[in-house]
């Protein structure tokens, strides 16, 4: 099972983003992953086409592809332009979870309106109840936000808060995510939280410069990016590629 995960395209009418998107598809169409996970921020300024020319470029790679909005997103439009995602949570928040051979793919929507921060508090019952869901299969969570500090302060000020409390039920003695994939930061990077790894991936828009020091600013060189996480007799290997 590849499930390929893309985040961060933030397209607009004014950027050539779109085109960088297109360099990624046309990679991804070589290694023709099962699913695709788009893990949010597709658009800026609620680009309602641009939501719509998104969906019908990821659609050439003939896979199942969920979407998950990102804080540069509007639901409201995302909705409106995207009627065939009906595999959304009801209500405002934008959850999944589908089976795809041994995986059960959950998307988990941290979005607080109005901020460019998240919350994972108040969807805790929920992935609670969703992890439990599927005991045969093997849950691999996605979200927007990431779920731990990188050391570029910007970014962890507008990080998921709620990440404690996310670690504490993990370390509760439920059913554990083989991984949780994010994104929102612009560059690839991994860490564990409560034992689990936790990756965010590169982004499809011009990357974030590795700002561990204010001090000191490094060049961006970084070419847009992707993951591509193959589960396999039951391990997963997460792989961080530049297109």
């Amino acid at each position: 099972m590849l499930i390929a995960q893309i985040s961060d395209i933030h397209a607009s009418p004014s950027n050539d983003n779109l085109a960088r998107l297109d360099r990624a598809i046309s990679w991804l169409a070589t290694v023709q992953p099962d699913v695709v996970v788009v893990s949010g921020d597709l658009v800026n300024g609620g680009w309602r086409e641009g939501y719509v020319r998104i969906t019908a470029a990821l659609q050439s790679l003939s896979c199942r592809t969920l979407f998950l909005s990102g804080n540069a997103d509007d639901r409201t439009v995302m909705r409106a332009a995207m009627p065939e995602a009906a595999y959304w949570a009801d209500g405002e928040r934008m959850h999944f979870a589908e089976r795809h051979g041994a995986a059960l793919i959950i998307g988990l929507d941290t979005c607080v309106d109005g901020h460019a921060h998240g919350d994972v508090t108040e969807h805790l019952p929920w992935l609670r109840r969703t992890l439990a869901s599927d005991p045969s299969a093997i849950p691999l969570l996605f979200m927007h936000h990431h779920v731990f500090p990188t050391g570029i302060s910007p970014l962890d000020n507008v990080m998921c808060l709620g990440a404690d409390a996310l670690s504490d039920l993990l370390s509760s003695g439920i059913r554990r995510p083989i991984a949780i994939c994010s994104g929102h930061v612009h560059r690839p990077m991994a860490s564990l939280i409560a034992g689990i790894p936790a990756y965010i991936s590169g982004s499809i828009c011009p990357a974030n410069p590795l700002l561990l020091d204010p001090l000191r600013e490094p060049p961006v060189t970084d070419p847009p990016a992707l993951m591509i996480h193959d589960l396999r007799n039951g391990r997963l290997v997460s792989s961080h590629v530049s297109v």
